[in-house]
């Protein structure tokens, strides 16, 4: 079947991928835009267009600004193919997707993945039950469909998002009976000798400070320094407990929201075979690219949260950085004018960058609630392998990710190692008494969402 073949094909409609698609046609490209949602916007600024103004005001001026950015796109002219799932993008760059249950492929001389961060794992006791999911899923809830918690609610962990969305909670009117985050004084004097830096990005430093202010001021219970999470009940979140200056505290609530940062989305990236390094500062897998975001002189870029959490301002100016690389490629941009917009384009970046390795040191999750310590915490929740099946996976001579699947399916459920694989890489280094790059990842294959032989089977134009 023929396919169409485009300047650039882009998966991902948030900040990195909007961005790039508006430089892209600036320089007069043909762009095509895979996402997965209905409207464009991504999991930060979803649902921005139809929000109300009374959303707009509890999610704040950050959120709000995303229009800014959708109506950018609007008015580009780019082709923006909506509730499209990318299964597979190879190195031949056609990328494959399936739209309206027909599968469907693109071509494109150029490819931009932006597909952004998803929350880092929580594994700690209890965080399988009902009643307890990610604050970062918690707010999509929000954006996508309104939806509030109606009691009490606990927010538990560390991360800027942790604060941000206590304070749009407090602004929709919820009840937060707690924010417990893992904060201590030892990851401030860590987090301080990148404070010069981070002054430069001051606008952001002060609305970390609002945040907290915005808690004292409605006598919101602040916990700082907090360990040994768990989650007590039956058949759902009945209570979360932890220790704090030496004490056992229990909180009752039917709805605890967990979080301890975002990592990159790498499945893509991965299953194109991209060499990726452990970064030790945000803890997690990053691809390899270049200074504009491409693998290997492949044709392909990786943009955003994807390629290393930089945040959403910072997402959008790499998009625009790489558009520009891939249409002075091209030959749609000349030399003087890539010259000029390619330089105000890393000055703004920068200015977004100032504060990130000040925010990795503040928030860096402990070992403990990445590396769980009891046995029966279940780590794969697809197909419920616990930790201490892991732990004697690697006592039986299991070196890496790889080879959980054999020992006992780990990674082999819907999310194909999405939720686990960082921790699973995390404990088996631990385990072997190795650094996390020995011991590596999990191989992805396509497709990297679930597709059937009927779909398969059935490609459409």
């Amino acid at each position: 079947m023929e396919v169409d073949v485009v300047d650039l094909v882009i998966v991902g409609a948030g900040p990195g991928g909007l961005a790039a698609a508006t430089e892209a046609r600036r320089a007069g490209l043909g762009v095509t835009l895979l996402d997965e949602q209905v409207t464009p916007g991504g999991q930060i600024y979803r649902a921005v267009d139809a929000a109300s103004p009374r959303m707009r005001a509890v999610l704040g001026e950050d959120y709000a600004a995303g229009a800014l950015l959708t109506k950018e796109f609007a008015q580009s002219g780019a082709n923006h193919v909506a509730g499209a799932s990318v299964w597979n993008v190879g190195r031949d760059r056609k990328v494959h997707y399936l739209h309206r249950g027909v599968n469907k492929s693109v071509e494109g001389r150029h490819i931009v993945l932006a597909t952004g961060a998803m929350e880092r794992p929580f594994p700690i006791p209890g965080w399988t039950l009902p009643g307890v999911m990610g604050a970062g899923a918690a707010q999509i809830l929000y954006k996508s469909a309104g939806a509030l918690p109606s009691q009490p609610v606990v927010l538990a962990g560390c991360g800027p998002l942790l604060y941000l969305l206590a304070s749009q909670y407090l602004n929709a009117g919820v009840k937060l009976a707690a924010v417990v985050h893992t904060t201590r004084f030892g990851d401030y004097l860590r987090a301080a000798a990148h404070l010069p830096a981070a002054l430069r990005g001051w606008r952001d430093l002060r609305k970390g400070m609002r945040m907290l202010s915005h808690l004292r001021s409605n006598d919101v219970p602040v916990y700082a320094g907090a360990k040994d999470f768990a989650i007590e009940g039956v058949d759902r979140a009945e209570a979360v407990c932890f220790t704090h200056k030496g004490r056992t505290h229990r909180i009752a609530t039917p709805l605890v929201l967990l979080h301890q940062g975002v990592v990159p989305n790498t499945q893509l990236s991965w299953s194109l075979r991209a060499e990726h390094a452990w970064n030790e500062d945000q803890l997690c897998w990053v691809p390899q690219t270049d200074d504009y975001g491409q693998i290997d002189e492949s044709g392909i870029f990786i943009v955003g949260d994807s390629r290393g959490i930089v945040g959403a301002k910072a997402s959008a100016w790499q998009g625009r950085l790489a558009a520009i690389d891939i249409a002075s490629r091209l030959h749609k941009l000349p030399a003087r004018d890539r010259s000029a917009r390619e330089a105000a384009v890393r000055t703004e970046l920068g200015k977004n960058l100032h504060i990130r390795p000040f925010l990795d040191a503040l928030y860096r999750p402990p070992e403990r609630h990445r590396i769980p310590v009891q046995d029966s915490v279940v780590v794969c929740r697809c197909e419920e392998v616990s930790a201490g099946q892991i732990r004697n996976h690697v006592g039986l001579g299991c070196q890496g990710p790889n080879q959980t699947k054999a020992f006992g399916r780990c990674g082999m459920g819907p999310c194909q190692g999405r939720l686990c694989g960082l921790t699973v890489t995390e404990m088996i280094a631990d385990a072997r008494g190795v650094a996390p790059v020995d011991v590596g990842y999990y191989r992805i294959r396509p497709p990297i969402k679930p597709v059937t032989l009927g779909e398969l089977a059935g490609e459409g134009a």
